[in-house]
C-alpha cells in the first residue's frame, strides 16, 4: 500500500537506528527546528497549552486539532506526530472517533495515552487502556493512512507504586494490541529503558528526555530506543528564562536576567531565508 510521502519517511526513521524528534510548540520554533536538520517532529501538549495561556492537559479538542494542523502545513516536507493526549475521550468508541479527526489534520504519527487526568483515578484500569489502544488501531486501519500509533504507558508520570512493572505489563499489552511504537515516559536510566525495550518485543521504543539525566542520544540508542522526545522541555526551557528575567525586574528593578540573550541575529536572517524559501 502507498502512502503519503511524510508517513513513508516517519515509517523508514522507525526501521533502524534511533532519531531525535524534538517537539515545537509553535510555527517559528517549528521552522527553526526544521533548519537544524531534524527529521520529523512532535507536537507537545504542554507547550502549545502554555502559548493559549492554559495548563497542560486543557486545551479542548478542536483547538488541538487545529493546531495540528497548522503545524503539518508548516512543515509540509516533515512527518509530524502528534501527541495527542488520552484520545478526548474515555470510551474506546471515542477514542477512535477522535483518532480519526487527528489522522484527518495530515500527521504522520499520533500517541495515545493511558492517563485519564483525574487525580483520583489517574490511570484507566488495564483492560479498557488496552481496548482503547485496540480502537485507535482499527481507526487508523479504516482510514488506510498508515499513520503510526504510539501507545504510551504513562505509570511514571501518574507516580504509580510500582511504576516500570506495570508499565512492563501495559507495553506488552499495547504491542499486543496493535500499536506499532512503544511509550512508557518517566524511565531515566538506561537499564529502565533496556526493560521497556525488551518490553515491546521488537517493535520500536520512543524514549522521552525532559531533564539532564545524564545520558547522551549515544547512551539512549545503546539501550535500544529507536525514537528519542523531549516533550515540552523546550518550551519550558524559554519559559524559565522568560520567568526569571520578569522576577528579576518586578522584585530587584534589574535588568540582569538579560545578561546572556544573543542579538536578534540568527533569528531575523533565518527567518527572512527561510521565509522567501517558503514562498
Amino acid at each position: 500500500m502507498s502512502y503519503s510521502p511524510q508517513v513513508e519517511t516517519f515509517r523508514k526513521l522507525h526501521e533502524s537506528g534511533c532519531f531525535v524528534m524534538p517537539n515545537p510548540w509553535d510555527l517559528g520554533s517549528a521552522r527553526w527546528l526544521r533548519g537544524q536538520g531534524f527529521k520529523a517532529l512532535a507536537s507537545t501538549s504542554a507547550g502549545f497549552a502554555f502559548t493559549q495561556a492554559r495548563a497542560d492537559q486543557d486545551v479542548p479538542r478542536d483547538m488541538m486539532l487545529g493546531h495540528l494542523a497548522e503545524l503539518v502545513k508548516a512543515v509540509p516536507d516533515l512527518p509530524v506526530n502528534a501527541d495527542f493526549e488520552n484520545g478526548y475521550a474515555d470510551t474506546p468508541d471515542g477514542v477512535g472517533a477522535n483518532v480519526k479527526l487527528c489522522v484527518a489534520t495530515g500527521v504522520a504519527g499520533l500517541s495515545i495515552e493511558d492517563a485519564t487526568g483525574r487525580e483520583a483515578d489517574p490511570l484507566y484500569p488495564f483492560e479498557l487502556a488496552v481496548a482503547r489502544v485496540k480502537a485507535a488501531r482499527k481507526a487508523i486501519d479504516e482510514t488506510g493512512s498508515g499513520v503510526l500509533l504510539t501507545a504510551r504507558a504513562e505509570c511514571f508520570l501518574t507516580g504509580h507504586p510500582e511504576a516500570l512493572k506495570e508499565s512492563v505489563r501495559r507495553i506488552e499489552a499495547y504491542a499486543a494490541a496493535g500499536a506499532d511504537v512503544l511509550y512508557a515516559p518517566g524511565p531515566k536510566t538506561a537499564d529502565d529503558i533496556r526493560t521497556i525495550v525488551t518490553a515491546a518485543g521488537g517493535k520500536p521504543v520512543n524514549a522521552l528526555v525532559y531533564g539532564d539525566f545524564g545520558l547522551s542520544v549515544a547512551d539512549i540508542a545503546a539501550a535500544g530506543a529507536r525514537r528519542i522526545s523531549i516533550g515540552g522541555a523546550l518550551a519550558r526551557a524559554a519559559w524559565a528564562a522568560f520567568i526569571e528575567a520578569t522576577r528579576l525586574i518586578a522584585e530587584e528593578g534589574s535588568f540582569k536576567g538579560f545578561a546572556n540573550n544573543g542579538p536578534s541575529a540568527p533569528l531575523n536572517p533565518f527567518f527572512r531565508g527561510d521565509l522567501e524559501a517558503r514562498s
